[in-house]
């Protein structure tokens, strides 16, 4: 249990060094971009022949605030609030905090790739399972050609696929979130348009992550099959049922960690199916507010993706130790 402890307590301090790393580059980074729109706001009232300090107080009614000092000290003002928890205002939405539209986008996020990566690891796993073991006939070759062609296909273009096709030249379903003209509640006529509406870009990321864990599965359960206990089992006429366990536990380890590092990446969102089915996601948010320069906002979601990714990248690392007899042994 110390050696457990230590060694999460190795993993906290070089995650929050990682954060502390990204965070301060991505904060310089955003802040020598061109076309900031606060500066912007004031130098235009300026050249209109308003006052500084009427222009300045008129711009920190509209934004909220007014950058003053250089990149250090805003830096330290901006450290100082995120240990608060505040992550600013947002530009793009007057008067609403980062904090508050983070947790709007992430919820949408999160309902929607959770979906897809759930469904895409049950079946990538079971058909990986059937294409390595089946691998010399046809029926092997055909799931291993599809997850190829499906893990090579981008996910903007699965996405536009299944809207041309799905949305516009069959109109099966709609983009969007809802339909705006239903009430909101726990009424069944609202959740049943949330669903309708999800069911395309869950599909989406679903069919474009599916290709990849199946075939890290086949080509993990091919490398299971080579063991010499396989082989031993094999001999000792041990029943088929517990010798598919065998190979089926081993050969899911390293597919574990992968999936672990799937929901990190979950709160990055799928942008461009998000952007494709007009979805009010995280990966929506981010590209909303580069595109528009909301500072404060870019600053939030990279800061709760990169968080998001570096704790799941160290849960991994302990599911692993877990899991894993020989890791286990490797740290005594």
């Amino acid at each position: 249990m110390p050696k457990l402890l230590r060694r999460l307590a190795g993993h906290v301090a070089r995650g929050l060094v990682m954060i502390w790393v990204v965070m301060t580059f991505t904060f310089v980074l955003i802040q020598l971009m061109p076309g900031d729109p606060v500066r912007a706001q004031y130098e235009t009232l300026i050249s209109q022949g308003i006052p500084p300090d009427q222009a300045e107080r008129q711009t920190a009614i509209t934004y909220g605030f007014v950058p003053e000092g250089n990149l250090l000290e805003q830096y330290v003002d901006y450290v100082g609030k995120l240990v608060r928890l505040d992550m600013g205002m947002s530009l793009q939405a007057q008067g609403v905090s980062v904090t508050d539209q983070v947790l709007s986008a992430a919820k949408w996020t999160v309902g929607l790739v959770l979906f897809g990566i759930i469904v895409s690891f049950l079946l990538g796993v079971v058909l990986g399972v059937i294409a390595a073991t089946r691998r010399a006939t046809r029926l092997g070759d055909t799931l291993s050609i599809v997850g190829s062609l499906l893990h090579g296909i981008p996910q903007y273009i699965m996405a536009l696929v299944l809207v041309t096709f799905l949305t516009v030249r069959f109109p099966l379903f709609s983009r969007g979130m809802v339909n705006g003209l239903l009430e909101p509640g726990w009424n069944w006529p609202y959740i049943q348009s949330l669903l309708s509406h999800a069911v395309l870009p869950a599909t989406a990321f679903a069919l474009s992550s599916f290709g990849g864990y199946m075939l890290a599965m086949k080509s993990s359960v091919v490398s299971v099959l080579g063991d010499d206990f396989i082989l031993a089992a094999e001999l000792r006429g041990m029943k088929r049922s517990i010798i598919f366990r065998y190979i089926a536990r081993n050969a899911l380890l390293p597919l574990f960690t992968v999936l672990a590092l799937s929901f990190g990446f979950m709160f990055g969102g799928a942008v461009y199916i998000e952007e494709a089915f007009n979805y009010p996601g995280m990966g929506a948010a981010l590209l909303q507010s580069i595109a528009s320069r909301d500072y404060p906002m870019m600053n939030g979601l990279f800061l709760v993706i990169t968080a998001a990714v570096i704790v799941a990248n160290i849960l991994a690392d302990i599911l692993y130790s877990a899991i894993d007899p020989r890791v286990r042994r490797g740290e005594a």
